[in-house]
């Protein structure tokens, strides 16, 4: 009896130092990847997302005559923030640009700034936990999907004609491609995605085997636990790739063939899954979220080329 007790004993105390090992782990690697506030510098090493922005091009954006700050309550009340300019010349286009991972919105200024030249007017936003927006968690496009359409229907609101194209970098091309998926008004008629990941699963299991030599399990799931608690969404379930299946929504994708962030590979995955109409950019030489400054005349000449069939 007393023998029996004693590994009693025993297996409550592994079973007790294996939950505390667990919840270590699932937390560590979760306030890693999806706390703002935690430092990203592992993940980036000295080359951070879109560090490539100039001034030049920020100064565009916030003194343009036309600039306004806009806010928006987001479906959990957040407080979110963007950045609008409305095109000199009048116009019912509108291009919704979007950041990349612990990015902000003015540090897509030059991609705002060519959409502008276009004769788009611009809205910028910064997603939530970055920039201006509140958020306590980095949403990795899932619950920023909803976000975008929050904003897509404060365009409407405000301009019933208006004729609307999302344009996304990195997280942004995911989040993009993850509003794909949705039931969207027929004023958005085309979408840009530069250098999306499939799935935020796929990526971070990418990430963990490339800085930690690591496979998925047990390290994904566990962090998939802490995420599900702390951020209300599955690492599983935030998948660009599934929403691509159902989108009605014209998709151009752009990546560069040496992009080791988001790897190059999974452009063809995305394109492969997509039910709407598509295509596809391969920008030779250029890492991650750097296709437009490796080959700015290639780039901007699809993306006008792509848009111009869809918006009038």
């Amino acid at each position: 009896m007393k023998k029996k007790k004693i590994i009693i004993i025993i297996l409550i105390l592994i079973l007790l130092a294996t939950i505390g090992i667990g919840s270590y782990v699932g937390n560590y690697f979760y306030n890693l990847a999806l706390d703002p506030n935690t430092s990203k510098n592992m993940i980036f090493g000295d080359d951070e997302d879109e560090g490539l922005e100039v001034q030049e091009d920020v100064d565009w954006l916030l003194k343009n005559s036309n600039y306004e700050d806009k806010y928006i309550l987001s479906y959990d009340n957040l407080k979110l923030h963007a950045y609008q300019v409305i095109n000199e010349n009048k116009s019912n286009k509108w291009a919704i640009v979007i950041h990349g991972y612990t990015s902000e919105g003015k540090l897509v200024s030059a991609k705002a700034k060519y959409l502008y030249e276009m004769g788009y007017n611009i809205l910028v936003p910064d997603l939530r936990a970055h920039g201006e927006s509140e958020g306590n968690y980095i949403g990795m496009g899932w619950h920023d999907r909803l976000d975008i359409i929050d904003w897509i229907n404060y365009i409407i609101n405000n301009n019933n004609d208006s004729e609307i194209i999302l344009h996304g970098t990195s997280m942004g091309a995911s989040t993009v491609l993850m509003v794909s998926g949705e039931r969207l008004p027929s004023n958005v008629k085309a979408i840009v995605a530069d250098c999306g990941y499939t799935s935020v699963w796929d990526e971070f299991s990418y990430q963990l085997r490339s800085l930690f030599n690591l496979k998925s399990f047990p390290v994904m799931n566990l962090s998939n636990i802490v995420t599900q608690i702390k951020a209300r969404y599955s690492l599983k379930e935030a998948s660009a790739i599934d929403q691509v299946k159902k989108s009605n929504t014209p998709i151009l994708y752009i990546h560069g063939n040496k992009d080791t962030f988001v790897p190059y590979y999974m452009m063809d995955e995305l394109y492969n899954a997509t039910s709407s109409e598509k295509e596809k950019l391969t920008i030779t030489g250029a890492e991650h979220a750097n296709a437009d400054l490796v080959n700015p005349k290639l780039y901007w000449n699809t993306v006008s080329n792509f848009l111009n069939k869809y918006v009038k």
